[in-house]
Order: structure tokens, then C-alpha cells, then sequence
């Protein structure tokens, strides 16, 4: 079944996208700000209390919709509702845009509309940037939005979805990455901040949650690109990246696709972010770079094919187990 329900939300999704301002992800926004509004009392039980209404309870009435559905209906339908559940938590289309538009700037040497729509995607001051250093922040900001939005989602899904639980896992992933953001947002601006006790909260569970995820994403990588050095670079440069998890994520990258990542980090300039969305955002810090070429133009393209070949193996391994699930 999950391979299937997989399949078919992505497809949904490529043929028509979902919008930004749906009102799926407008309602669970208001539900995780009013959940910190309400009970975010400054300590760290209050913390839990917080995170755990925002986090887990959108989780359980998803399953508790799926296991009426497979009850009362049976699997066809609770198929369905998997597919609606995954078509809202999983998808290309909710950052490839802003990829896309980088590059056919770049191929069209626009050099200024790139730094623009850069600047645009992550509330950051690109001005100053050479085309290298473009292309090497369009790299590490879509491979990561991938990451989260794509690979983090299969993972906890087909996990929790073997063990019949439908699509909780989807649902639970992406709630425990928005809070994390979304309370980090609100401590950047002036109307009801987030405390310290909550943002340790959802980012202390955020960094648990995500790290096998990012493990798998970062093997994924390595498998489909240049094997070898991908682990070499996973192993020695990974600490070279400020958050362990997605450090794991662009090392692999680096060496799989052998191009030079991390470095002098872009400078956030708005105090309006993407971070009060469902649209993933990446935070850095000042690091030092891997090893690797320079990157070009040409990284990029090797990095969409990078990101489907690993979607393909991981369908195609999924395919296996269903299809031994129903031999067996």
C-alpha cells in the first residue's frame, strides 16, 4: 500500500502542485501559533506540553482517520486518504520552483535576477555573491529542502506505515520540522516571541526525529552518486556544517557529486521569513568548505538527476517490498 499511495501523490503532485497558501497548511498554522500562544508558560514541561499538542495531535487524528477508513471502508479508501495525506506533507513542487527560476537565470546569465530570486527564496542579502558562490547556495538550499520535504517524508512514513500506522509518520515529520522553524521565526520578531525553553524543545526533538532520515538521505546520495567519496567526505566533513543532521546531508553531497560546499554563509536581511510557512528555509552559519571543484552551472543539473535517481531507487526497493508482501 505504501508504495502505491507514494506513486500516486507524486504524481498528483507534479501534475498539479499544491499552492502555498493552501488552507490545509493555513489551518495548522494557526494551530501550532495557537498552541505556543496558550501554553507557552516558559518552562521546559510547558515546552513538551506546547510541542506535544501541535506535534502529536494533527498526528493521531490522522491515524485515527486511517484505521476508521481500513474498519469501515477497507484498504481502497484508506489508500485514498493516504494519498491526500502525502500529497499535503510531500512534493518537489514546493521549492523546485524557486530552483528552477535560479537556474534558467543563471543559463541565461542573468547574474543579477539570480541573486534577486535567491535573496527572495531565503530572506538573505546576495548581492555581493560571485556565480560560483550562487550556485554553491542554490546546491546546498535545494538539496536540504529536498531532504525535508521529500526523503525525511518517505522515511518516516514507509517506517510508521509498515507498522499500520497509514500516514502518521508523514504528518509527524513535518509538524516536528515546522515547529522547530516556526517558533525559531517568532523569536526574531517582536509579537509574541517563543521562549528559550520551547525552541530547545522542538529543536532538541526536531534534531532526534531527523537523524535517521538524514542518514538514509546522505546513503541514498552516496549509492547513486560517486560512492567512495561521498562516505569519505560524510565521515571527515560532516562537522564542518553547523547542524549535525544536515551536515551529514551536504558532506554526502559534496563527495557524490565531487563540488566544493559550505564556506562564508549568506546574511539574513528581512525580518520576515519563510520560516511562518510550510515552505522549508535553511538557517547557516559561517563553516568551512568541503573538498571539491568549484561549483558550476553544471552541478546543478547533476543534482536534479542526483535527487530522482535516489527517488527511483528508493520507489524501486519499496516496489520489492510490496511485492514480496504480496507473494509472501
Amino acid at each position: 500500500m505504501s508504495f502505491f499511495a507514494i506513486m500516486f501523490a507524486l504524481l498528483i503532485e507534479q501534475v498539479r502542485p499544491l499552492s502555498r497558501d493552501n488552507p490545509i497548511h493555513s489551518l495548522l498554522r494557526t494551530w501550532v501559533r495557537g498552541t505556543s500562544s496558550n501554553f507557552d508558560a516558559g518552562k521546559p514541561v510547558h515546552g513538551w506540553l506546547a510541542w506535544s499538542l501541535a506535534v502529536l495531535v494533527p498526528t493521531l487524528i490522522v491515524l485515527g482517520v486511517h484505521w476508521l477508513l481500513v474498519w469501515s471502508l477497507g484498504w481502497p479508501v484508506a489508500v485514498l486518504w493516504n494519498v491526500a495525506v502525502l500529497y499535503v506533507t510531500l512534493g518537489f513542487r514546493q521549492f523546485s520552483h524557486h530552483f528552477t527560476d535560479i537556474r534558467d537565470a543563471l543559463d541565461a546569465g542573468d547574474e543579477v535576477l539570480a541573486r534577486q530570486l535567491l535573496a527572495d527564496w531565503q530572506r538573505v542579502d546576495a548581492t555581493e555573491l560571485p556565480r560560483s558562490e550562487i550556485v554553491r547556495h542554490v546546491i546546498e538550499y535545494s538539496v536540504l529542502a529536498a531532504h525535508r520535504h521529500v526523503f525525511g517524508v518517505l522515511c518516516w512514513y514507509s517506517v510508521l506505515a509498515a507498522f499500520g500506522l497509514g500516514p502518521a509518520g508523514a504528518v509527524f515529520y513535518r509538524l516536528a520540522e515546522f515547529t522547530s522553524r516556526y517558533w525559531q521565526y517568532k523569536n526574531t520578531v517582536d509579537q509574541q516571541p517563543a521562549s528559550a525553553a520551547l525552541r530547545g524543545v522542538a529543536a532538541g526533538a526536531w534534531t532526534v526525529i531527523d537523524w535517521l532520515p538524514a542518514r538514509i538521505t546522505a546513503l541514498g546520495f552516496a549509492v547513486m552518486g560517486s560512492f567512495e567519496d561521498a562516505i569519505d567526505s560524510w565521515r571527515n566533513y560532516a562537522q564542518r556544517f553547523p547542524n549535525d543532521n544536515d551536515g551529514v546531508i551536504l558532506a554526502a553531497t559534496s563527495g557524490a557529486l565531487n563540488v566544493r560546499l559550505g564556506g562564508e554563509a549568506l546574511k539574513t536581511v528581512f525580518s520576515a521569513s519563510t520560516s511562518h510557512t510550510f515552505e522549508a528555509d535553511v538557517v547557516q552559519q559561517d563553516t568551512e568548505s568541503t573538498p571539491g571543484r568549484d561549483p558550476e552551472l553544471g552541478h546543478l543539473r547533476s543534482v536534479v538527476g542526483l535527487v530522482w535517481r535516489t527517488v527511483v531507487m528508493w520507489m524501486g526497493l519499496l516496489a520489492l517490498l510490496t511485492l514480496a508482501r504480496l507473494l509472501g
